[in-house]
């Protein structure tokens, strides 16, 4: 039968694995660097992976393949990620169902912004030079200026590739989104001299950041680990998720944890 399917340009893959959680289905999956689709009967068509590629390497296209099989992707999705994620298929099912009910708008999210081809800004990857940082700050007309330490962008887990360079041989910092904005010398105390992850264990959708955490530390030679979070109970979330990691990538490498106070101190640090 000829359908709606995902199409997947591999010049513009970078095999950062995002589709790969974006799709409910289980339907794509990344081999030797970049993503396939693993059986086109497991593809709906919807495009629910498009929105979460930052190179515009996913379209939707018409061709003859055969029929979704929901039952089929039931079983794949069971035996691979769990009940858990049944459900969350099950539950985009019903949002596909409502988008149907309003062609317009369907249309209009199978169509990714980076259509043309062009890599979105917000996770083109790019390094900077911090090698010769000045100072951490530095009188101006306006007071103290604190400068910034950032070594690469981008720098949120769902937007990054395991494979990005600034990771190669590097000491790398995940952090709970809050930190960078309790404490104040962020930059000067944590981030001087680290690769920088970011996730919020509490809000983001957090399907396959061990698994990204994971080829990060297994893949890259990382001299070390520190894992900054606040001080409440939810940010545990991204500690256990660092350990998790760490332990499945069969890697030794020494983690520091380093607990932020809601008053914008430093509570605790322990390795």
């Amino acid at each position: 039968m000829k359908r709606k399917m995902i199409e997947i340009n591999e010049e513009l893959c970078n095999g950062c694995g995002n589709c790969t959680t974006g799709c409910s289905e289980g339907a794509l999956q990344i081999v030797n660097g970049k993503a396939k689709v693993v059986k086109e009967e497991f593809c709906d068509g919807f495009g629910d992976c498009i929105g979460h590629c930052p190179t515009g390497a996913l379209r939707i296209i018409e061709k003859d393949t055969r029929e979704f099989d929901i039952k089929a992707a039931e079983e794949h999705i069971r035996k691979t990620r769990g009940e858990d994620a049944v459900k969350k298929m099950y539950e985009a099912q019903k949002v596909h169902e409502a988008k149907e009910a309003r062609p317009q708008d369907a249309d209009a999210a199978s169509t990714p912004s980076t259509a043309s081809g062009r890599q979105c800004p917000s996770a083109r990857f790019m390094q900077f030079n911090k090698a010769a940082a000045a100072p951490s700050t530095e009188v101006s007309a306006d007071g103290p200026e604190t400068k910034s330490r950032l070594a690469q962008w981008p720098v949120q887990l769902q937007l990054l590739s395991p494979g990005h360079p600034a990771f190669k041989n590097a000491e790398l910092l995940v952090s709970a989104d809050c930190v960078a904005h309790a404490l104040g010398d962020f930059h000067g105390k944590l981030l001087d001299g680290k690769a920088l992850v970011i996730a919020c264990p509490k809000l983001d959708d957090t399907d396959g950041y061990v698994e990204k955490l994971t080829a990060i530390i297994r893949d890259n030679n990382l001299k070390s680990v520190t894992c900054a979070i606040m001080e409440v109970p939810c940010c545990g979330g991204l500690l256990r998720m660092v350990q998790a990691a760490i332990k499945n990538s069969g890697v030794s490498v020494p983690l520091k944890v380093i607990v932020i106070g809601v008053d914008g101190n430093i509570k605790d640090v322990r390795l």
